[in-house]
């Protein structure tokens, strides 16, 4: 293997010094060596897939052509002993937004393609026919995947560990991703899922069916093994000590449901934000009943995940990972549904056909309102009565969606699409940014958190600047209900899960962290110095330079939206949020002030208020010339 070359030391530790490129098209698999510029500019993992994906993705690529790429990467960190950065991450260009997509995921399959002695993953072309790809260290096959082309995730993980090994590990699709759902997910052998944006889509396209990996070794060789083991036993103390460590040791996301609906969050009813009769369902003390088993992500002692078990009812028998809090909304709360057994089951079609449950609650919500209000009816819902709060519909629509069976089809063409299809008025019930379903948060309950979902560079996600000084009220408290500075606040925050997302870092991670030590510059002071305790390069000795990094990551893409057409009128949530006041405490009366907080966000990041678009002064700043200079001869770049 050829080391890369650092100051002061004859190569890069931590890192495996090979990139993988997957030519599906012509079934080649070259190995490639990251060059010391992407390493030390953008560190790894989200960093990694920005930089390549500006690099190789002409502007104008069909997301579902064979010229469409897609790049999955990890963490220097990841297969250590270091808690919480064993995530995938995985960067394209989403069929659902048409834009830059970011989508992360837990689980081994990181680790395990860490250990057979890879840094990321390319992939490109088209197979002629359904594939999958083995990979065992060093030895690469494409293999024929007809025989599980149609199969839900299990199934898949069953036969090809079968035809390679037991113990390997896999991303793959299911039915959904081969059916090109544009909201279709990719999904890990134990269920762990990088959820949205409609990665599955691009992988259906691609007829790739799966990624199957096992190394033979376990080792990743560091700079400094012992400060990196000092580091660690730090960072577990400062896991155990966290306020927030139980909570999610013992419920995961789950349990904030019922609290975040008192925080007005939790939206009922696809936004309408009307009270939900039944709310107390989604206490602990009722979700701890179905609890049977706490699982987690390599290596990781948050242990987040949970296995219910269903024993009443006509679901009885069920037993399957836990829905997330987002899912026990997207399937529960904005359906006005609080059987907690029936979200359970629609989870559970989710995970095995690969589906996101974000986005497919959300086209659920989307069409009981469009059936309330008359817009659609029986005649085009396959005889189905969508009507808010029946569990057994969401079911069956899920199953529908994934099959793209009857109105099915319409809803995973994504709210946005299904709206201008539709007609009649429905694109005012469809609650979405960049066509891109929003999540479990009003942005009219916490202004810098909503302001993230409309400035964000993959569309309504609460994971790229989920505010935790609003939410959390850490490390400080802000008032969630006014407008004043958070333009600054959400570029901090931004930049903050941007840098940490470059070392490969986990979002719950992150919480439990900032939760014990109230202050974000003290987790970059550890992160810092697990990369270098790992790596050995000097630049990652400076906490400062995890914000610049995530900055960096940030601005760059958003200079791929741009290139692909994106400006100001992109930032943008739907008129509802805008202009109907929250019905409900303690958001009462509130609405969402787009064009205010765009113009105070605009001016904390430096990019011109008129477009949206970063300057050539701010992206020389960060580094990225070449990036300003490609905008310009593309006539993008602000005058």
């Amino acid at each position: 293997m050829t080391h890369l070359s650092s100051t002061g030391s004859s190569k890069f530790y931590g890192y495996k010094g090979k990139i993988l490129r997957l030519d599906l098209t012509n079934k080649k698999a070259v190995k490639m060596e990251p060059s010391p510029e992407l390493v030390r500019n953008f560190i790894s993992a989200r960093g990694f897939g920005a930089k390549i994906l500006w690099d190789e993705m002409k502007p104008g690529t069909d997301p579902l052509s064979p010229e469409s790429k897609v790049v999955i990467s990890w963490s220097p960190l990841t297969g250590t002993t270091a808690q919480s950065f064993h995530r995938v991450f995985v960067v394209f260009k989403s069929p659902l937004t048409g834009g830059y997509f970011r989508s992360v995921g837990g689980g081994f399959f990181a680790a395990e393609m860490k250990f057979a002695g890879y840094d990321g993953i390319i992939i490109e072309g088209r197979a002629e026919k359904p594939t999958y790809v083995w990979i065992h260290d060093d030895e690469v096959e494409f293999r024929d995947a007809t025989h599980v082309w149609g199969m839900t995730i299990d199934g898949t993980t069953e036969f090809l560990r079968d035809e390679t090994d037991k113990e390997a590990r896999l991303l793959g699709i299911g039915p959904a991703g081969e059916r090109l759902v544009r909201f279709a997910c990719l999904v890990t052998d134990d269920y762990r899922t990088p959820g949205r944006g409609g990665g599955g889509a691009v992988w259906g396209a691609k007829n790739l069916k799966a990624i199957i990996v096992k190394a033979s070794s376990r080792e990743v060789e560091l700079f400094n093994p012992d400060a990196f083991d000092k580091l660690v036993e730090e960072q577990t103390n400062v896991y155990m000590k966290s306020p927030l460590f139980e909570s999610f040791n013992k419920f995961g996301t789950g349990g904030v449901t019922y609290n975040f609906y008192t925080l007005g969050h939790n939206p009922t009813y696809n936004f309408k934000q009307i009270e939900l009769e039944n709310i107390e369902v989604f206490k602990t003390e009722v979700q701890e009943k179905y609890i049977v088993k706490h699982t987690g992500c390599y290596g990781c002692k948050i242990s987040c995940g949970k296995k219910w078990k269903l024993t009443k009812g006509p679901y009885a028998g069920y037993v399957w990972d836990f829905p997330e809090y987002e899912t026990q909304w997207s399937f529960g709360s904005t359906c006005g549904v609080t059987n907690l057994e029936a979200i359970l089951v629609a989870n559970n079609i989710c995970d095995r056909y690969g589906v996101d449950t974000i986005s497919a609650g959300a086209a659920i919500a989307f069409a009981m309102e469009l059936y309330e209000k008359g817009i659609i009816t029986e005649k085009e819902t396959d005889g189905l009565k969508l009507r808010w709060g029946d569990g057994d519909v969401v079911v069956e629509l899920v199953r529908k969606i994934a099959l793209r069976e009857g109105i099915g089809n319409i809803l995973a063409e994504g709210t946005k699409r299904a709206a201008e299809i539709i007609g009649r008025g429905a694109e005012k019930y469809a609650m979405h940014a960049k066509a891109l379903e929003l999540p479990a948060y009003d942005p009219r309950a916490a202004k810098a958190h909503g302001l993230s979902y409309a400035t964000s560079n993959i569309g309504g996600s609460h994971m790229i600047g989920w505010n935790h000084y609003e939410i959390l009220g850490v490390p400080k408290k802000v008032d969630p209900f006014t407008t004043e500075g958070k333009g600054e606040l959400a570029k901090r925050v931004q930049d903050f899960i941007a840098g940490y997302e470059s070392a490969g870092f986990c979002a719950f991670g992150g919480l439990v962290t900032v939760g014990y030590y109230n202050d974000e510059d003290k987790m970059f002071e550890l992160i810092s110095g697990l990369l270098y305790a790992a790596t050995g390069i000097e630049e990652f000795k400076n906490p400062k330079y995890l914000w610049l990094v995530g900055e960096r990551i940030y601005n760059l893409e958003r200079a791929f939206n741009a290139r692909e057409g994106f400006t100001r009128k992109d930032d943008w949530v739907p008129e509802r949020i805008q202009k109907v006041p929250v019905p409900r405490p303690p958001a009462k009366g509130q609405i969402f002030e787009l064009d205010k907080l765009l113009d105070d966000y605009y001016k904390a990041r430096g990019w011109d208020i008129k477009t949206g678009i970063p300057t050539r002064r701010k992206l020389e700043e960060i580094g990225l010339k070449q990036v300003a200079d490609e905008l310009e001869k593309l006539g993008k770049l602000p005058s």
